[in-house]
């Protein structure tokens, strides 16, 4: 019994390695495939300053606390709005500006705010994206541990 399972186990085995045999080679793409003139994205660097991504960040903060966190939080006031970086890595990954500064909250505490401004990182890459964190209101820990992910 055992030898016959061997045998039909065996014979599965070769007729496996001859179909794959039998199987025609890889071939490269011929000139109707090439995927021609798509050299790439083109970006420009022309990013806005650091003010101008304030409006979405208080909207984006108001959303996601009333939305997910069931919570009347929301973003009161800026400070101290600065550039950390602009386009910190190799110049053919995508321009961001990383911007820092402070937050006042409706409950009276001041909390720093990390921020970048992408090009082309909006819906569906049309416009400039925003991507921010709230020290201590990193709650779903997309930036952890202390918004070190909003950094650049």
């Amino acid at each position: 019994m055992r030898f016959l399972a061997i045998k039909t186990l065996t014979s599965a085995t070769l007729a496996v390695l001859g179909l794959l045999a039998l199987a025609p080679g890889a071939q490269a793409a011929n000139p109707l495939e090439l995927n021609f003139w798509l050299s790439g994205p083109r970006y420009d660097g022309n990013l806005p300053a650091c003010e101008s991504a304030l409006p979405s960040i208080t909207y984006q903060f108001r959303e996601k606390e009333s939305t997910f966190w069931n919570s009347a939080l929301e973003i009161t006031a800026y400070g101290k709005i600065h550039e950390v970086a602009f386009r910190p890595w190799q110049s053919d990954n995508i321009p961001r500006r990383y911007c820092a500064g402070e937050v006042m909250l409706n409950d009276g505490k001041v909390r720093p705010v990390h921020f970048s401004i992408i090009e082309d990182g909006g819906l569906a890459s049309f416009g400039h994206g925003v991507e921010f964190c709230v020290v201590g209101l990193d709650r779903n820990w997309a930036f952890n541990p202390a918004c070190k992910g909003a950094k650049p």
